[in-house]
């Protein structure tokens, strides 16, 4: 019987991680696709962004309130019930035949279920394992993760270029089938200290300070941080916030509901009701450590998913499958790194493991960053991608195990929840800022290159620049066929390689800085988690 109920556990294990990687790789799938699904839908890139935008908002906005609601009424019952959804949303999407039905499927209906299942995929582990077992556990969680945020492009490369971007979509209502049928032996756990009532004010507070804050970061690259570069525009109606751009004052509504949210959980805690966080939680050392390596992790992880594939694609000349096969390397190391360091775990202490993990993926960073020129192949990249991938995949479990196992399992979908929000909100100001450090970079390039190319005569100059400066015309503009007619086609070709080269390496040194900084706030860690915690921890609540 008990070898029965262990063999459940782990097979339990595995149905709550391929939820994790539908998740994951439904992001990476669109990323690779975007081109085809524009041109499919008819659609333009502007309202491809506000389709992906939309679906980080709602992911943000629900995490917290996904993770409570498992905590009360049950982890298992939501994770269902957000499978079921995801997979309602990945239908529509495949059927979709214009943006409004992708953007009612993805975004709205899939991004509602991914909040219900994503707290409840790491929540289960805490709850259904301890010891020595939770380490091994969250490194297989881990290293499906990391797998499957490099494989999805791969995937997506593949069936957009041999089939079709819809197919992305229909094999995630598979898999959701095959997630709902493999439930049945996932053991239900909640939280038996807190009567079984959800804090709705608190949920929409917290839902109005995560949609806020994101948003504005998000629109950063577009209105400015802090100065505002054009007027906010809603509805075809401009904005004026007095030279303040939309980002800063979207930010600064989102911290006064986010105020608005902690004073109310004070007054509902004090009331002897069940806040939807109890604040509590973040006097526990351990867990806000480890929710501010995760954030600054994030950050850093958003500059390597978004430079690495652009620059194979726009300078080395590779499609969205042959991009994904380069990223091979990352990926497959993530895969068998992530759990064995739960083995690795026995040996040597969890922050140690943590620690040489940014180590790994510093160097990793650092032998890309030498690497990138006009003249790479993908053959260059093995070395660097494979230290990241050793890197990502000690680090990516082990802190989240490190998280995680330092709050009692009857919270444990409140605190995946709040771990969760903070690694997208990381993930959202690292897009943002790499975003415009990136763009920034390639458009000054650019615009110096032109100016200072012998092979283009001045009467030309000027207009390239101005177009440059007022179209925002990119590297794509320049490796484009309607511009290889162009006299200096092969020299405006030229000049947007090391543009993006030079942005490359620009953003490889703001990620190299930001695993750093993470490296030092592992200081805040403790140096092992006590076999005490451990215990307390793993106490299993069904």
């Amino acid at each position: 019987m008990k070898n029965k109920e262990n063999l459940f556990k782990w097979l339990g294990l595995l149905v709550s991680s391929m939820a994790l990687a539908i998740i994951i790789i439904d992001t990476t799938v669109l990323n690779v696709s975007l081109q085809e699904i524009i041109k499919d839908l008819k659609t333009d890139l502007q309202t491809m962004q506000w389709i992906i935008t939309i679906y980080s908002l709602v992911l943000a906005a629900l995490t917290i309130t996904g993770g409570r609601l498992g905590d009360l009424f049950g982890r298992k019952k939501m994770f269902v019930f957000g499978a079921a959804l995801f997979g309602v949303g990945s239908f529509i999407a495949s059927i979709s035949t214009s943006a409004g039905m992708l953007l009612v499927g993805w975004s709205l209906v899939e991004g509602i279920g991914a909040a219900l299942m994503l707290p409840a995929t790491a929540s289960l582990v805490v709850s259904n394992f301890q010891g020595k077992e939770r380490a091994i556990a969250f490194g297989v969680w881990g290293g499906i993760a990391g797998a499957a945020s490099a494989f999805g492009p791969l995937l997506g490369g593949w069936l957009t270029s041999n089939v079709s971007w819809h197919w992305a979509f229909r094999i995630n209502v598979v898999i959701v089938l095959l997630v709902l049928v493999g439930s049945v032996v996932i053991k239900e756990s909640f939280d038996r200290k807190e009567a079984h009532t959800l804090d709705v004010f608190g949920a929409i507070l917290s839902s109005l300070s995560m949609t806020a804050i994101v948003y504005g970061i998000i629109e950063s690259t577009t209105y400015g941080w802090f100065y505002a570069k054009k007027l906010w525009s809603i509805a075809n109606v401009e904005v004026s916030f007095g030279g303040l751009s939309i980002t800063a004052v979207s930010i600064l509504i989102g911290l006064f509901f986010l105020l608005a949210f902690l004073l109310w959980e004070k007054r509902i805690k004090k009331q002897g009701r069940t806040p939807l966080i109890s604040l509590s939680i973040f006097r526990n050392k351990q867990f806000v450590a480890g929710i501010l390596v995760t954030s600054i992790m994030a950050l850093g992880q958003a500059g390597i998913i978004f430079s690495i594939p652009v620059f194979l694609q726009s300078v080395v000349g590779l499609n969205a499958f042959e991009t994904g096969k380069s990223l091979l390397p990352l990926s497959l190391s993530t895969l068998v790194v992530a759990p064995l360091s739960g083995v690795l775990r026995k040996k040597i202490a969890t922050r140690d493991l943590i620690q040489f993990g940014l180590l790994f993926s510093i160097f990793g960073i650092f032998v890309l960053r030498n690497q990138i020129s006009a003249t790479t192949t993908p053959s260059d990249f093995i070395v660097g991608l494979l230290l990241l991938g050793i890197g990502m995949g000690l680090t990516s479990s082990q802190i989240a195990n490190v998280t995680l196992s330092a709050v009692d399992p009857n919270i444990a979908g409140e605190a995946s929840g709040i771990n969760n929000t903070t690694r997208q909100l990381g993930s959202s100001f690292g897009s943002a800022l790499i975003g415009a450090v990136f763009l920034g970079t390639i458009t000054l390039t650019l615009i110096n290159g032109v100016k200072t190319a012998a092979d283009i005569p001045d009467q030309f100059r000027g207009a390239i620049v101005e177009q440059i400066e007022t179209s925002g015309v990119n590297y794509s503009s320049f490796n484009s066929k309607e511009n290889s007619n162009s006299p200096f086609a092969s020299k405006l070709k030229t000049i947007s390689q090391v543009a993006i080269s030079e942005a490359s390496k620009k953003v490889l040194v703001m990620t190299l800085a930001f695993n750093s900084i993470a490296l030092i706030t592992t200081g805040l860690l403790p140096r092992e988690m006590s076999e005490k915690r451990d215990k307390v921890s793993g106490i299993s609540v069904h």
